[in-house]
């Protein structure tokens, strides 16, 4: 039996794929990015296909973000092992749980393959990758920016898994041409790039969101030292129209969120981890938003931003390049060496932001998720 005629937007349809082929994400249930992969093959691909594998789903103060009709494989949960939020210490106590539990998950993933031998295995981060190697299964990979980019310049054995695990699986899929090319100098691999898409339905679906006054200035990204924030409410400090921030962000070290606290001023507002309804209605009121992370590979938090309409500051990065000109039209490139990158970035942005965005027909198709979805599909499930 052929699946024919699965329909959904932009006439994406998975009409190649018998229903009985089954995609198994391996990977964290808890991680926003790995678990819109998941969500983007559900819009396509009939339920009893795809299935998620996991050993970790609500621990360390993250939000459940599985539901109870999602296929869960349980591989060795970890959640009970971990500190009940982030910080440092957590961070080093969660790697010596998962290097104890190495093995463990290995045998488990062996078992799953064994009973599933015809489906696909998707590993999402390196970590994953590692077990499916181990495991000596077939797997797709898809490691994220800082694993290519920054950890094996900093450790040789972490460079020694990570080029047997590149070298290990079918295909290597990334999200940016520096981690294209950061894999092709590692471990002599050629990854394939899928952009980071986003829900263009929720976003230029609402026209709720269009239509919002733009007040904000917004932070984005991670409470942690490689997303700079204590730079960025420092840059704030300094700048002479000293406006409000909100604060929303995925996770956050509890250790480092306690140093920023006190530069904060009475009205900034911390929203923590919020829904992406309300998300993208905060990225939608704002009118800068700023994202100036010490490296970054293809962030979507950004083009969501853009797709709601606002302004986006970032630091110089090569994804910046490849954008079609309506995206970089609505992103002010600072340089965190100027004392006053904050002020100028922020007196761009009101000149910008009054335009209503209009995305080209290059940016729909670039950046919509059910078209990389698809071309996944088409090309590496089946």
């Amino acid at each position: 039996m052929i699946l024919t005629e699965v329909t959904i937007d932009h006439k994406v349809s998975a009409s190649n794929m018998a229903t009985n082929q089954k995609i198994i994400y391996i990977g964290n249930a808890r991680c926003y990015h790995t678990m819109d992969w998941y969500r983007s093959a559900e819009s396509i691909l009939s339920k009893d296909q795809l299935f998620f594998a996991t050993d970790l789903i609500n621990s360390e103060g993250h939000k459940v973000i599985v539901n109870k009709e999602d296929n869960l494989i349980h591989l060795v949960n970890i959640d009970q092992f971990l500190f009940n939020s982030q910080n440092r210490a957590g961070d080093i106590w969660r790697n010596l749980v998962k290097l104890a539990m190495f093995y463990p998950q290995v045998r488990k993933i062996k078992k799953l393959a064994k009973s599933q031998p015809n489906a696909t295995y998707h590993a999402h981060t390196m970590y994953y990758m590692f077990l499916c190697w181990i495991a000596r299964i077939p797997f797709i990979g898809t490691p994220q920016g800082s694993e290519i980019l920054v950890r094996p310049l900093k450790s040789r054995l972490y460079k020694y898994f990570c080029i047997k695990s590149l070298k290990a699986a079918k295909v290597v899929t990334v999200d940016s041409v520096a981690m294209r090319d950061g894999i092709a100098r590692l471990a002599d691999v050629k990854a394939e790039i899928v952009q980071n898409g986003i829900d263009m339905q929720a976003i230029l679906g609402n026209e709720h969101l269009s239509t919002r006054p733009k007040t904000r200035v917004l932070s984005i990204r991670g409470i942690t030292p490689l997303y700079r924030i204590n730079e960025l409410v420092d840059a704030r400090n300094h700048s002479k129209q000293y406006p409000n921030l909100d604060f929303i962000y995925p996770f956050f070290d509890e250790q480092y969120k306690e140093r920023i606290q006190p530069n904060l001023k009475e009205k900034d507002k911390d929203h923590g981890r919020v829904s992406r309804e309300m998300m993208y209605k905060l990225m939608a009121e704002s009118k800068l938003v700023l994202s100036i992370p010490i490296s970054d590979s293809s962030p979507r938090s950004v083009y969501e931003s853009i797709f709601c309409g606002a302004c986006v500051a970032i630091s110089k990065n090569s994804y910046y390049n490849v954008l079609p000109n309506c995206m970089k039209e609505r992103i002010i490139v600072v340089d965190l060496a100027d004392q006053d990158w904050f002020t100028k970035a922020l007196n761009q942005a009101e000149n910008i932001v009054d335009k209503p965005y209009v995305p080209s027909e290059k940016a729909l198709h670039m950046f919509d998720q059910k078209i990389s979805m698809k071309f996944v599909i088409d090309n590496f499930y089946i």
